[in-house]
């Protein structure tokens, strides 16, 4: 048995306006339709809810006894989407966002306390993962990730691209000399990635192909963990804009081969899960992201 909402209002709107020709006029339509809509209600009921004489309609006992569940349930679905109205206007509820933990740290933490402050009723948790996840499987509501998407057909919001430089720090220089040319850093202790390998190609001009790949002499999976190397003097790294912008202004890290560097940027993507309408939350905090990273930020 499958009662439907269209059944119910009409039911509903019978024993209100008195008729079923006022129902109809109230509903949109025709006497024949509400007509069959109360017919196919009490025969999915297996009992008489009106009796029909040629002056008026009259609830049978079980016609009122089911017309305070019929209206506790319309009463239940209009309820709920005014709830969903307000979430609409007021975004609430969990919102899971999941980033590689450099991106989570330098970018998104600094925004948290200005982004709850605006949509205090939004609860956040935030997770950190280097590598692709399955939203559904992780239970996400948006995962930000750095570099190339593979897969065209996920849905993804460009949020910016951060500038990759080359960068050391004084007292590596210091103590290892700074190298003058692109070839000379091969003599030199250089940072890389253990994963992808796609990460240790450098936007350094080369006349043997468009970048210079590296040999790392010290590997980590983590961009953070390579920044913090790179600040403790044990080699030459290649690091994005929104990692290394605090240290790049106080000097703690210097860029090098500034002339020979390309300018390769990489894109950074908010994807989700999207059914048909983004839910609230996930507007509303991927436009407060858009809106408070910058050029300068990334």
């Amino acid at each position: 048995m499958k009662i439907t909402l269209e059944e119910l209002l009409a039911f509903i709107s019978v024993v209100d306006s008195g008729s079923i020709t006022s129902a109809a006029e109230q509903l949109g339509q025709t006497t024949s339709g509400i007509s069959r809509a109360l017919s196919r209600l009490e025969k999915k009921l297996d009992t008489t809810l009106m009796r029909r004489t040629t002056r008026r309609l009259e609830l049978t006992e079980e016609g009122q006894s089911f017309l305070g569940h019929a209206r506790d349930i319309i009463s239940s679905v209009e309820n709920a989407e005014e709830q969903m109205a307000l979430r609409r206007l007021i975004p609430a509820g969990k919102l899971r966002v999941n980033a590689a933990a450099p991106f989570m740290e330098h970018v998104i933490v600094p925004l948290v306390a200005g982004f709850r402050q605006s949509y205090p009723q939004i609860e956040l948790e935030l997770n950190t993962d280097n590598l692709i996840i399955d939203l559904l499987e992780k239970r996400t509501d948006i995962a930000i990730r750095i570099g190339t998407l593979r897969d065209s057909t996920i849905h993804a919001r460009l949020l910016g691209a951060s500038r990759l430089r080359i960068l050391a720090s004084p007292d590596y220089l210091e103590r290892y000399g700074t190298p003058n040319s692109v070839e000379a850093l091969r003599d030199h202790c250089l940072l890389g990635f253990s994963q992808p390998e796609s990460l240790n190609l450098w936007p350094l001009r080369n006349p043997q192909a468009q970048h210079f790949a590296i040999t790392p002499t010290l590997s980590a999976s983590s961009g953070e963990t390579l920044r913090q190397l790179a600040l403790r003097g044990e080699g030459i790294v290649q690091l994005a804009d929104f990692m290394t912008r605090d240290d790049r202004q106080s000097g703690r890290l210097v860029q090098l081969l500034e002339q020979d560097t390309l300018d390769v940027r990489q894109p950074i993507n908010a994807v989700y899960y999207r059914n048909t309408q983004l839910a609230a939350r996930i507007t509303c905090f991927l436009d407060y992201v858009s809106a408070h990273i910058d050029a300068q930020t990334l």
